[in-house]
């Protein structure tokens, strides 16, 4: 029996010709912003008061805290991801568009060609918004999905003890192992040295309840999870197996082939 693993094709929300009515000039972006972030007006990202003079005569900070000492000066980007940056807000807007509906992740060199900004530009807004969807703590639940891939690299692009001459038995790709939270959709990887039974083990244990289900291929690294509490489950992949009962790892394949 043929089993859908895959996502929707279809999901409700703004296209891109909305977005560009939306965001039509700048001023529109920034008002869409204010919204977002201060629905009942302006707060001090300092002290959290709404006691706050807004629309004073400064090029950049438009805001003044009247309770902080000093009575201090912000602007709409102090505390948040856009703060320091000189990028307009109808950039910053359309980024967080791009970056919040490619399912699979999107490259600076991506952002850097649709946005029209320099490509170290949109890597400093892609590590930003990344660092704003970094917040998920706590150990995964329930079922998860693990797959291990290898990504490739330039020899010549790393450190001198990371070379393939110098003890990378992979040669010029990179061990990566991820995981994927079948109930959340919440995603973790790590870069390892290796991809040891002992390796493969610590990352499930790290991020996992012991009380989980562990979806995997038949990597031997995988096979002592049952002695540590964990119901494992393997697809093989090898024998053109890809859905084992409910067992597929579908969902954290998916996710890297970007």
């Amino acid at each position: 029996m043929t089993r859908k693993v895959y996502d929707k094709s279809y999901r409700k929300g703004l296209t891109l010709l909305q977005i560009t009515d939306l965001f039509f000039d700048e001023a529109d972006a920034k008002a869409w912003i204010v919204g977002q972030r201060w629905p009942d007006g302006p707060i001090c990202p300092y002290c959290g008061t709404p006691n706050v003079q807004s629309n004073i005569k400064h090029k950049t900070m438009m805001y003044r805290c009247r309770e902080c000492p000093n009575k201090v000066m912000f602007s709409l980007k102090t505390g948040t991801v856009m703060e320091s940056s000189n990028l307009k807000y109808r950039v910053w807007a359309i980024a967080m568009y791009l970056f919040a509906t490619n399912l699979k992740g999107i490259s600076s060199m991506r952002l850097h060609r649709e946005l029209g900004v320099g490509q170290k530009a949109a890597w400093f807004m892609l590590h930003r918004l990344r660092k704003v969807f970094d917040v998920h703590t706590s150990l995964f639940s329930g079922t998860v999905e693990v797959d291990e891939t290898y990504i490739d690299s330039i020899d010549a692009n790393k450190h001198a003890n990371k070379k393939t001459q110098n003890g990378n038995n992979y040669g010029v790709k990179q061990p990566v192992v991820g995981m994927k939270s079948r109930d959340t959709n919440h995603v973790k990887a790590e870069v390892l040295q290796t991809v040891s039974a002992k390796a493969l083990q610590q990352f499930v244990k790290t991020n996992t309840k012991p009380s989980g289900t562990v979806d995997s291929d038949p990597h031997r690294g995988y096979c002592g999870l049952r002695k540590q509490g964990y119901d494992s489950e393997q697809v093989n992949h090898s024998g053109k197996e890809y859905v084992n009962g409910q067992a597929h790892t579908s969902g954290i394949e998916l996710f890297g082939e970007s």
